[in-house]
């Protein structure tokens, strides 16, 4: 089971405790925000499609959505936000990739710089990390939805790449642009996914056991609870035991 996977389960059992403090809500409304800045039409953007659509998924009223977009292109004044992405190593040598949206650059890298150290890693150079990882769509569906056959013939059909066995879930890697088209047509199925992203997928994983793979889930999760980070990506591998006992 690749370590992404495994993070991203977890991410998405943490989405009723991230909703309660509006981490949510904050994150898409950047997304939406940065993605209008490539034009206010989500049927011409299909950043701003996907941003609106999980904005949507999380129930945010449509007057929030409308504003994120008006910032996004201008027609109402807000804070400046940039992208940013870190990269560093976590313990035992894993590679971490972590996107930001920040109105304060240097404040971001001194706070992730602590986050790093703090957990037995280091932030590193541009370019250290990233090279491990490509982009691709992400779909997880419990086993439970949909048999192996069943998926496989939906997902190739509709432009995915490959259907990986993942233990209780099936992960479904696209190409970024068919995200759309495999996510519909799983849908209109009937099946519906615990996950669905454009992510960052990591090449090769490192074996991860033991006190470098509690700290490495801590020093993830801290990431995940800053104000700043839309995004963390990593190449561990540390079996479901551990992640259960830390989770």
């Amino acid at each position: 089971m690749s370590g992404h996977s495994k993070w991203a389960t977890i991410k998405h059992k943490k989405a009723a405790t991230d909703a309660k403090r509006g981490r949510v809500f904050t994150r898409v409304i950047k997304e939406i925000t940065l993605a209008a800045r490539g034009g206010g039409d989500p049927e011409t953007n299909p950043r701003l499609r996907t941003a609106i659509a999980a904005a949507k998924g999380a129930s945010m009223p449509a007057d929030n959505i409308k504003r994120a977009i008006l910032r996004g292109t201008g027609q109402l004044e807000g804070s400046t936000l940039e992208e940013v992405a870190f990269e560093g190593y976590g313990p035992g040598g894993v590679a971490v990739l972590v996107e930001v949206v920040t109105d304060n650059r240097n404040r971001t890298v001194s706070e992730l710089r602590h986050v790093f150290s703090k957990h037995g890693g280091n932030l590193g150079e541009n370019g250290c990390v990233s090279w491990m990882f490509h982009k691709k769509s992400l779909i997880v569906v419990p086993k439970e939805k949909a048999g192996e056959d069943q998926l496989m013939e939906l997902a190739l059909n509709a432009g995915a790449d490959d259907l990986k066995d993942e233990g209780d879930n099936w992960s479904v890697l696209s190409a970024p642009d068919a995200h759309e088209a495999v996510l519909a047509a799983l849908q209109q199925a009937g099946i519906a996914p615990s996950l669905h992203e454009v992510s960052m997928i990591p090449n090769t994983h490192v074996k991860l056991e033991g006190n470098p793979a509690k700290a490495m889930l801590r020093m993830a999760e801290a990431l995940e609870d800053h104000d700043d980070v839309q995004n963390v990506y990593a190449n561990f591998d540390i079996e479901e035991k551990e992640m259960e006992a830390v989770g």
